[in-house]
């Protein structure tokens, strides 16, 4: 009789021990499928947001993301609380990077029916060294036989004390760089008429009554990388 329940005892211990094994091999392979992809910063104008791929994920299955992020040469990961728990798959850290010049890394993981991921570290991020640029605004005025034009820096998102935003320029010597269009019918043609610092400047030497469109981009030396055109502004001189 003892024999007996020592022989059913080991076959539901068996049992259990496949089962678990079972339910162990599918956790991982939960885990693997789900586990955030391609974790990368993109940066504009210091606006600095974390994105990623989901994992494969199955139609109608629920998945939440949970971030981290340090400098780097720091042991110990600090959460996101705005990001903690999401279900999207982005996540704005542009306060938690504001010291441009510093490295940084961020993490993601995700978790699904209570299973949870390994982490994904994204690749070192320097705002400085990554940010890309966004093109200057430009305002033109026409004058007798010229346009008066006025240009200026993107802004970052931080502020000084009294509240305003600090402009670009202050992180980069920027060099303006801007392209007159004539329409006419027969001359169509972008030209390079100014390159420098100013940001008020006049092209002169222009027809009256004729079209001319201004599109203007920055350049930063240091970086060597170059803005995109600004929106194209159109004046008629007098």
């Amino acid at each position: 009789m003892q024999a007996k329940h020592i022989s059913q005892c080991l076959i539901k211990c068996f049992l259990w021990s496949g089962i678990s094994a079972a339910l162990i091999l599918e956790n991982q392979e939960l885990q693997q499928r789900i586990r955030p992809q391609r974790v990368e910063f993109y940066s504009i104008n210091f606006n600095n947001t974390l994105h990623w791929q989901p994992g494969r994920v199955g139609k109608g299955e629920d998945i939440t993301y949970f971030v981290q992020y340090k400098v780097y040469g720091q042991s110990s990961w600090k959460n996101k609380e705005e990001c903690w728990q999401i279900h999207k798959s982005l996540c704005d850290l542009t306060y938690e990077t504001s010291d441009v010049r510093e490295p940084y890394y961020s993490r993601v993981k995700s978790v699904s029916a209570g299973v949870h991921s390994n982490w994904t570290v994204s690749c070192r991020f320097t705002p400085w060294r990554e940010t890309i640029i966004g093109p200057p605004s430009v305002t033109v005025t026409p004058r007798n036989g010229s346009i008066m034009l006025k240009l200026k820096a993107p802004s970052s998102p931080y502020k000084r004390k009294k509240g305003s935003k600090i402009s670009m320029a202050q992180f980069y010597h920027l060099l303006y760089q801007v392209f007159l269009i004539n329409n006419l019918p027969n001359e169509k043609h972008k030209m390079l008429v100014y390159e420098g610092t100013d940001k008020v400047f006049k092209i002169e030497n222009l027809k009256p009554g004729v079209s001319y469109c201004i599109v203007a981009k920055i350049f930063v030396a240091v970086l060597d990388r170059s803005s995109a055109y600004s929106s194209k502004e159109c004046a008629v001189p007098l």
